[in-house]
């Protein structure tokens, strides 16, 4: 075996020639500094179509960022191709930091977590008053993934000519989550539009719901460039839909008095039929109620805020909240031992 001196040059070293005649693999990654910023506006079989200045690009996820996921609303840093061309094909290198997350399971029994939508400021959920009838065990679980996820809830209710909507505005009367009560006929001449685009304004809305309450016709009403094929029947006997929307997607606000620039976001989700809870720490709810949370300095350690030595009940018995919101927060904290149809 040759030994080499301590006096060697570049000519005494023997290398191992590189037999595939590609560059030999470094473990040292571009920063990509020189990335153009973008939105993701849909994801459709590992192409993404995100927003690059005025610009649609298709893009697909760089190796690199392993087994990372990009979903409809993260910011994305883009390289390549970026002119918007057919068959032209961009690589999304880095997933910005998110300011929310809206996820679900499609169990409680589930543990595979599935992100709806990143960085969205609101969480419109749409149910009708009547045909299909309202299911406030599905709006308690939304209720939970969006003080979870960090969004502010709206609640849409929809065919109030149908049925009133007094009883579950006091169901949620006690949590002050905003809410539009519309008509069938104020879907027809665009009223119930323009009164749902008050609270949208300058926000990013993730809109949910089950199938036939209205939603993507809604969405159709706010965004009449990007027109989506509304329900075509309701089952007159399991009340369901058909699911209209496959993928989630992100579309521009209609600026009023048809300005360019879009007003907001509008995220239309897939209808559903079910929304787990597995991935919700209950210990995270309670973040959505302040005027309840000084009061858990008192409870026991992990105190699930329904047992008798809970501080709560003090708390709300000395004035410092109302007893309604902690029957709330006790009944959202309760949902994911319920099934929504319950």
């Amino acid at each position: 075996m040759r030994r080499y001196g301590k006096h060697t040059d570049e000519d005494d070293i023997r290398s191992r020639p590189n037999r595939k005649g590609n560059r030999p693999r470094t473990s040292i990654r571009p920063k990509h500094e020189d990335a153009a910023e973008g939105m993701v506006l849909t994801v459709d079989r590992g192409r993404l179509t995100c927003l690059v200045e005025d610009r649609a690009v298709v893009a697909m996820k760089a190796r690199e960022l392993g087994r990372k996921a990009a979903v409809v609303g993260d910011r994305v840093a883009i390289v390549g191709d970026l002119s918007g061309a057919k068959d032209t094909l961009a690589r999304i290198v880095r997933i910005e930091q998110r300011s929310s997350v809206l996820r679900r399971t499609a169990d409680d029994d589930d543990p595979f977590e599935r992100v709806v939508v990143a960085n969205a400021d609101q969480l419109a959920i749409v149910t009708a008053l009547a045909d299909p009838e309202p299911r406030p065990r599905l709006i308690d679980r939304c209720l939970v993934a969006a003080y979870d996820g960090g969004l502010e809830p709206l609640l849409v209710l929809t065919k109030s000519d149908l049925a009133g909507p007094e009883a579950l505005l006091e169901m949620y009367g006690a949590l002050g989550v905003p809410y539009v009560v519309t008509t069938r006929e104020e879907f027809v001449d665009g009223l119930a539009a323009d009164r749902v685009r008050e609270h949208l304004v300058g926000r990013t809305t993730a809109f949910v719901g089950h199938s036939g309450v209205g939603k993507t016709t809604l969405v159709n009403a706010l965004v009449p460039e990007d027109r989506r094929r509304t329900t075509g029947h309701v089952n007159a006997v399991t009340g369901r839909g058909r699911h209209t929307t496959t993928s989630a997607l992100a579309l521009p606000l209609a600026a009023p008095g048809g300005a360019r620039e879009a007003a907001g976001w509008v995220v239309d989700t897939p209808g559903v039929r079910s929304f787990g809870l597995h991935h919700v720490d209950p210990s995270r709810v309670i973040h959505a109620f302040p005027d309840l949370e000084p009061g858990t300095e008192g409870c026991p350690r992990a105190c699930s805020h329904d047992e008798p030595d809970c501080a709560l009940d003090a708390w709300a018995a000395e004035g410092h909240a109302d007893p309604a919101r902690l029957q709330s927060l006790r009944r959202l904290l309760s949902t994911r031992e319920r099934r929504e149809g319950d």
